[in-house]
C-alpha cells in the first residue's frame, strides 16, 4: 500500500462516526486512482506535480535539440504545476541557449521562449495578488483602481516580454490581449500602453441600467481556492435556506459542504455531512431520486481523461448527511464524463438519469448511459432498449419537452461532431429528430440548456461554442475577424423546428463556455444568463460574460456594469436567493484544469432592483417529489410568465424551488401548474406576492411560508 493511500485510510478511520462503509469504499478507490496517477503521471496530462518529479529524476539529454526539448517540457510542467518562479529560471536558460546558437535554431524557438517567460511572469502576478493577497476586485475585468496589484514584479516583467514579442510579431493577438491585461493590473491601462497596441473597451460597456453586484465570497468564507468544479445551490439540510456543495476536479481535492446558517453566513460541515474522502468531480447535479423529501447529489468524474473514473451518487439521509450509494443503487461504472441530467422520461413518478460519457481518440469508445429508476432506490441501465446508444465526445446533456406533448425530450451536445435531439416516443423509445429540427450546430460545442427565453410557452434551446483563444477576444474588441466558434440561440417555432436567432438576439459573440446557468438578475421576469469562459490553456484569461434579456427580443451584455467579468476560468454556476430578499444571487466555481491553475470561487450578491417576486416550492404526490419537469404559467396583472421546474443549465445546479421575478406586477391573477406524471393541472388563485408558496400536487389550496430576509454577512437588510 502506498504512503498516500495509507494516510488517506488513517484519516478515514478517524472519522468513521460520520462516514458510512460504502463511502469509505469509494474513498479508498479514489485514493488508489490518485496514487496510481502519481506512479504513472503521463497517463494524465493534468498531473503536473507528478510529471515534474518524474522529469527531474531523468538525466537530461546531451544533444542541444534534445536538451532544449527536455527543458521546454520541464518548464511547461513547472508552469502548469504552479511553480512559476522555477519556470522562469528554465525558460530564461532556454532563451540564453537559443540566443547563443542563432544558426542552429529558427526564430520560433526565441518567440516560444519569450512567450513562456511572459506567461510565467503573468502567472506570478496572478498568484501573488489574486490568490495570496486576494480581494474581490482583483482579477475582475476591467481592473478597477481597487484591484490594482500590490505586488507588481510579475506584471511588469510580463509587459516587458509581451512588448518584445509584439515588436517581432505584431500580429500576435494573444500577446496583445495579455499585454493590455497586464497593464490593467498595474493601473497603467490605457495611457501606459503604446497606442498601436491599445485594445479599446468602449464597445463593451453597454447602456443597460443594472446595478452592480458584489463578490461577497471572501467575506463569507466560501471563496474556496481550488480547480475547476461543480456547484449545487440547494436546501440540502432541509431548514429552508439554500446551502452550497462545491467540487474541485483534482484527484485529491475534497468535496466541500457549506451550510447556510440563516443569519447571512455559512458554516462548513464537510466532515459532519459524511463526505470525508470523497474527492474530485468536475460537475455536480442534484435531485431527490428516491422521493424521500431531501436532495441527493451526483458527482461526475473523469472528464477530459483517457481512463474512466467512478461517479458518486450521494444519498441524503436527512439534515444534509450523505452516504455514497453508487454501487447499491446500480449506477457504478467507470467512464470519463462531466455531464448528466435527471428527468422522469417515462412519467412513472420517479426520476431517471442520463449520463453522457466521452469518446475520443485518447479515451476510446464509451457509450452513454440511461439509468431507469426502479422505484426502490435502484436503477437499471437501458440505453440500448430505448435507442440511446450513440457515442461521441459528449459535453452536455439536457432534458426538455420541446414539443409540448408532456414527454421530456433529450438534447446531446458533442464536440467536433453534430449535436443530437431525441424526441421522446411516449416513454417507449427515442427518435433522432436533429436534422428536421435544425439544431445540429455548433460543431465545436460544450454546454447547453432548454429555456423559454421569449416567454411564449415553448422551450427554446441555447448551445454555446467552445473554441477560441485569448487573441480572439482581442479581435472581437478590435472589431476584426476572429476564429472562435459562436453559440447558437434556437427559437422554438412551435412546429417541431427551431430557428437560429443568434445574430438577431445580439449573441453572435465569443462565449468560450464551460460553466453556465440562467436566472433573472433584475427580477423583471425575463431570463438572463451567465457563462464561464476559458479552457485549460493558462493564456485563456478572458472575462466571464453576463447577458441580460431585453423583453425576449434581444440580449445586452452587462458583464462590466454588473461586475461579473472575472478573468479566471469559470465553471459551475448557480442562481438562487441565498439571503431570502427576493432576488437571485449568483455563485460560481472558478479555477482551471492544471495542478497549479487555482482560483477562488465567487458569490455575487444581488443588490436588488425594486421588482416584485414569488417563490414556488412544489411537492409531487403522483409525480416525482420535487415535480422536476412541471410546467408553470404565472398570470399577473402585468404579464404572463412561463417556467419549468429544474436545476437550469448543464454545468451548474440551481435550486429546484422556482424563484420568479414579477417586474412591476401589483398582483398575481392565477398560477397554473401542469404536473409531469399524469399531466394533471392545478390552478391557484389569490397567491400573494413576496412570499414562498408551498404547493402540493392535487390540492387546490397552498401554504404560505413567510421568509425573513437577511443581509449576507449577518446584518439586517
Amino acid at each position: 500500500m502506498t504512503r498516500g493511500l495509507s494516510l488517506c485510510l488513517l484519516f478515514l478511520a478517524s472519522c468513521t462516526s460520520s462516514v458510512s462503509e460504502s463511502t469509505v469504499q469509494m474513498a479508498e478507490e479514489l485514493a488508489m486512482i490518485a496514487d496510481e496517477t502519481d506512479r504513472y503521471p503521463y497517463r494524465n496530462a493534468h498531473a503536473n506535480h507528478a510529471r515534474v518529479i518524474e522529469l527531474r529524476n531523468m538525466t537530461p539529454p546531451a544533444g542541444i535539440m534534445e536538451r532544449l526539448q527536455y527543458e521546454a517540457t520541464l518548464g511547461t510542467e513547472l508552469l502548469r504545476a504552479g511553480d512559476s518562479e522555477d519556470a522562469v529560471v528554465v525558460f530564461e536558460g532556454i532563451l540564453e541557449s537559443v540566443q547563443a546558437s542563432p544558426n542552429e535554431l529558427d526564430a520560433s524557438w526565441q518567440l516560444g521562449a519569450m512567450d513562456h517567460l511572459a506567461l510565467s511572469y503573468l502567472r506570478i502576478g496572478e498568484q501573488e495578488n489574486c490568490l495570496v493577497n486576494h480581494t474581490a476586485a482583483r482579477c475582475l475585468f476591467p481592473i478597477s483602481p481597487e484591484g490594482v496589484h500590490s505586488w507588481r514584479r510579475g506584471s511588469q516583467m510580463a509587459i516587458h516580454w509581451y512588448e518584445q514579442i509584439l515588436m517581432q510579431d505584431s500580429t500576435d493577438l494573444n500577446a496583445l490581449w495579455l499585454l493590455n491585461l497586464a497593464h490593467m493590473t498595474l493601473g497603467s491601462y490605457p495611457d501606459g500602453v503604446a497606442r498601436k497596441w491599445q485594445i479599446p473597451l468602449e464597445s463593451q460597456k453597454g447602456e443597460t441600467a443594472i446595478r452592480r453586484f458584489t463578490d461577497v465570497a471572501p467575506h463569507l468564507g466560501v471563496d474556496v481556492m481550488a480547480l475547476s468544479g461543480g456547484v449545487v445551490l440547494e436546501d440540502l439540510s432541509g431548514d429552508g435556506w439554500l446551502d452550497l456543495m462545491v467540487s474541485s476536479w483534482g484527484l485529491r481535492d475534497p468535496l466541500r459542504y457549506f451550510e447556510n446558517n440563516g443569519k447571512g453566513g455559512f458554516v462548513e460541515r464537510t466532515e459532519d455531512a459524511g463526505l470525508t474522502g470523497l474527492t474530485g468531480g468536475l460537475n455536480l447535479v442534484h435531485a431527490d431520486y428516491d422521493n424521500d423529501g431531501d436532495q441527493d447529489v451526483l458527482v461526475l468524474r473523469g472528464a477530459w481523461l483517457s481512463e474512466g473514473h467512478p461517479n458518486s451518487l450521494l444519498r441524503n439521509n436527512g439534515r444534509g448527511r450523505f452516504e455514497d450509494v453508487t454501487r447499491e443503487a446500480g449506477i457504478y461504472s467507470r467512464h470519463p464524463t462531466q455531464t448528466a441530467a435527471w428527468s422522469d422520461f417515462d412519467r412513472d413518478g420517479d426520476l431517471d438519469l442520463f449520463i453522457g460519457n466521452e469518446s475520443n481518440p485518447q479515451a476510446g469508445y464509451h457509450l452513454s448511459e440511461l439509468f431507469v429508476n426502479q422505484g426502490d432506490g435502484t436503477f437499471v441501465e437501458a440505453g440500448r432498449d430505448y435507442g440511446l446508444v450513440q457515442m461521441g465526445y459528449v459535453k452536455s446533456v439536457v432534458w426538455g419537452d420541446y414539443n409540448n406533448d408532456g414527454w421530456p425530450d433529450l438534447f446531446i451536445s458533442r464536440y467536433r461532431e453534430q449535436n443530437l435531439l431525441f424526441q421522446n416516443q411516449k416513454g417507449k423509445a427515442f427518435m433522432d429528430v436533429t436534422d428536421g429540427a435544425g439544431v445540429s450546430e455548433p460543431l465545436l460545442s460544450f454546454p447547453a440548456w432548454f429555456w423559454d427565453f421569449n416567454q411564449d410557452g415553448w422551450l427554446d434551446l441555447f448551445v454555446s461554442g467552445w473554441h477560441a483563444a485569448a487573441g480572439d477576444i482581442a479581435a472581437e474588441y478590435l472589431g476584426i475577424p476572429d476564429m472562435a466558434e459562436k453559440p447558437r440561440l434556437y427559437q422554438n417555432m412551435q412546429d417541431g423546428t427551431f430557428e437560429d436567432v443568434t445574430e438577431k438576439a445580439g449573441l453572435n459573440k465569443i462565449m468560450y463556455t464551460m460553466g453556465c446557468n440562467y436566472g433573472d438578475l433584475d427580477g423583471d421576469g425575463w431570463l438572463d444568463f451567465y457563462v464561464g469562459t476559458g479552457d485549460p490553456n493558462l493564456r485563456a484569461l478572458m472575462p466571464n460574460r453576463m447577458f441580460r434579456n431585453m423583453d425576449g427580443m434581444r440580449f445586452e451584455e452587462v458583464t462590466i456594469q454588473g461586475g461579473f467579468g472575472h478573468l479566471q476560468k469559470g465553471h459551475g454556476v448557480a442562481f438562487g436567493d441565498i439571503d431570502h430578499d427576493g432576488d437571485q444571487d449568483v455563485y460560481q466555481v472558478m479555477g482551471g484544469a492544471y495542478d497549479g491553475d487555482l482560483a477562488r470561487n465567487t458569490l455575487y450578491e444581488n443588490p436588488g432592483h425594486g421588482n416584485e417576486w414569488v417563490i414556488l416550492s412544489l411537492q409531487g404526490t403522483v409525480s416525482n417529489r420535487d415535480a422536476m419537469g412541471a410546467r408553470i404559467t404565472i398570470v399577473t396583472d402585468a404579464d404572463t410568465l412561463y417556467r419549468v421546474v429544474g436545476t437550469g443549465a448543464s454545468f451548474g445546479s440551481s435550486p429546484l424551488r422556482v424563484e420568479v421575478g414579477l417586474g412591476k406586477a401589483a398582483s398575481i391573477d392565477q398560477i397554473e401548474i401542469r404536473w409531469p406524471t399524469v399531466a394533471s393541472v392545478d390552478i391557484l388563485r389569490g397567491v400573494p406576492l413576496r412570499q414562498l408558496i408551498r404547493i402540493r400536487e392535487g390540492e387546490d389550496e397552498f401554504k404560505v411560508k413567510s421568509v425573513d430576509a437577511v443581509r449576507l454577512g449577518g446584518t439586517s437588510p
